[in-house]
């Protein structure tokens, strides 16, 4: 696997201007990545500028599901039910490491949303309509099978539920691992760059004036076509170019808590009705349950969107209508995360009736810009804007690329059939035992890195041991900081290892050492070192809500 590190970010920075690019892409969350991907897979050159890390915005905050499209169901909105669906599976098949097939429980309730009837057919349609594999379609239970499956619902007039699978994913994981197969395949990604400006000529955008955001540097950046898939931000790209009549966003915000296992025990995956009329997903993951998510108009910061007690009070007190026998209260929250989803605004729709469907703008300067989606779709929105790229390409430069590749293409880490497999034979990788790398650590590693635990094997054969730091977590920053394009602390605890939402504990052991060590491996001034360290602990009392 080719190294994707710091140093290779400041040797590309100076080398930018001197090239042509086919292609460039703003936007470095699920959707940017999943065009850069396609772009370069098509012999498309290819160069992605994001203005912070990778998946730091909507792509790292979201429900961690690839969802099938149930709710697409009610809406009758058939094409999508079925392209979603079909599209959880090629997510699923490319990347097993980071996506795992997780049983949903849809408890029903007398004069809930849901009825039992219309459960079992819609659930039965949505198997056939979805391509649902026959191991993991449909089940309908009764009031007695429902509560065997979770005993923390409320039983009063409960009725029964269905059972379906949706896949549970890392997203910011799974972005990284598209961005990383991107670069193996010849594409340039610059993070903590923004864009400043276009270059225009002859009423064309052919390139781009970007900021290095660390070293305050500018550069110029040709590029026969530019696509914006800034997420939240598109509309600021937009402004750099020309306002797109009626078009606009509106943007919501979506809130999750976090709860310890212990203070709420959930067995098992639960989309469950609120008070309200919406629905809401409660899920176990790593020793945690996570429940989400609101869905409200929100005008601020989009960087760092706002938590406020009102969001906190929704989500404990759909929470605890569900599940009344924790009496749990805002005081059981051990942290939370709050996303912006990037909506095409639909006059007179609530924020939940808003359709999530993307849709791709041109303006009269050439600018493509795709907004809205959901992360379930990312390889087909990519297919679909490349497509319309492609053929202009053609005519513009007379080269001939490839169809859309993506459908069968593995992603960084996906190269094996099933993760047991993996796991026996890098207990096997004598680095590994010399280093006494217990199995438990291993099996974390591989299901974190999945075929690049070869990548891992390669970095341990040369890591010199630090004091201080234990060798495992040595291992997982330096093939960060290596191969995973880490420059900040913020990049490694939030983004790469998700344990400032999941895994406080081990992340208050080692962020000092982990700070430390970063510092001395990419000789950080005292300043840095100081900045780097207060963005940490600035996000750590972001979450702590209580």
């Amino acid at each position: 696997m080719k190294k994707f590190s710091y140093l290779e970010r400041e040797e590309l920075l100076s080398q930018v201007e001197e090239k042509q690019y086919d292609l460039i892409v703003i936007g470095g969350g699920i959707t940017g990545c999943g065009i850069a991907l396609d772009a370069i897979s098509r012999g498309i050159s290819t160069l992605l500028i994001e203005m912070q890390d990778f998946a730091s915005g909507t792509s790292s905050r979201s429900t961690k599901l690839v969802h099938g499209g149930l709710r697409y169901l009610k809406q009758f909105d058939i094409s999508t039910v079925s392209e979603v669906g079909k599209e959880r599976e090629v997510v699923y098949k490319n990347a097993k490491h980071v996506t795992t097939p997780e049983w949903m429980l849809l408890p029903i309730y007398k004069g809930g949303t849901f009825g039992k009837y219309s459960t079992s057919i819609g659930l039965r349609v949505y198997d056939f309509i979805a391509g649902v594999k026959k191991h993991e379609r449909r089940k309908m239970f009764n009031q007695n099978e429902t509560l065997l499956k979770e005993p923390l619902l409320k039983n009063e007039g409960l009725l029964g539920g269905g059972y379906y699978v949706e896949y549970r994913t890392d997203d910011a994981r799974l972005t990284l691992e598209i961005a990383k197969k991107a670069h193996e395949l010849g594409a340039d990604l610059l993070t903590y760059c923004k864009v400043n400006n276009f270059k225009i000529e002859n009423n064309t955008i052919n390139g781009v004036v970007v900021q290095d955001l660390l070293t305050n540097q500018h550069v110029e950046v040709k590029g026969t076509k530019v696509v914006n898939a800034a997420g939240p931000w598109v509309e600021s790209v937009i402004a750099l170019d020309e306002p797109i009549k009626g078009k606009n966003l509106l943007h919501t915000k979506g809130v999750h808590v976090v709860y310890d296992q212990k203070r709420f025990p959930l067995k098992q995956a639960v989309y469950f009705d609120t008070e309200d009329g919406r629905m809401v997903f409660a899920i176990p993951r790593g020793g945690k349950t996570y429940v989400g998510t609101t869905d409200t108009i929100y005008q601020g910061d989009l960087v760092n969107p706002t938590i406020t007690k009102e969001d906190i009070d929704y989500v404990v007190s759909a929470t605890q209508f569900m599940f009344p026998k924790l009496k749990l209260t805002a005081n059981d929250v051990e942290s939370a995360w709050s996303g912006i989803r990037p909506l095409i605004n639909q006059e007179g729709k609530k924020p939940s009736e808003i359709s999530r469907k993307d849709e791709i703008w041109k303006s009269t300067n050439g600018l493509y810009t795709i907004a809205g989606g959901k992360l379930t779709g990312y390889r087909k929105m990519a297919q679909n804007v490349l497509d319309k790229i492609q053929s202009e390409l053609e005519s513009i430069n007379g080269n001939i690329y490839v169809a859309c590749q993506t459908k069968d293409l593995r992603l960084s880490g996906g190269d094996f059939d099933t993760i047991t497999e993996l796991s026996e034979r890098a207990k096997t990788i004598p680095i590994f035992e010399k280093l006494r790398i217990d199995d438990r650590d291993i099996d974390m590693l591989v299901q974190q890195y999945g075929s690049n635990i070869e990548s891992l094997k390669l970095v341990a054969e040369e890591m010199n041991s630090s004091e201080g730091i234990s060798i495992p977590v040595q291992l997982m920053v330096d093939y960060g900081i290596d191969y995973e394009m880490v420059i900040r602390p913020t990049d490694f605890f939030i983004r790469r290892t998700g344990s400032l939402l999941f895994n406080r504990d081990w992340l208050e052991k080692w962020k000092e050492p982990v700070i430390d060590y970063m510092a001395d491996k990419l000789n950080w001034s005292t300043l840095d070192k100081v900045k780097y360290k207060e963005e940490l602990e600035s996000r750590i009392s972001e979450i702590d809500v209580r």
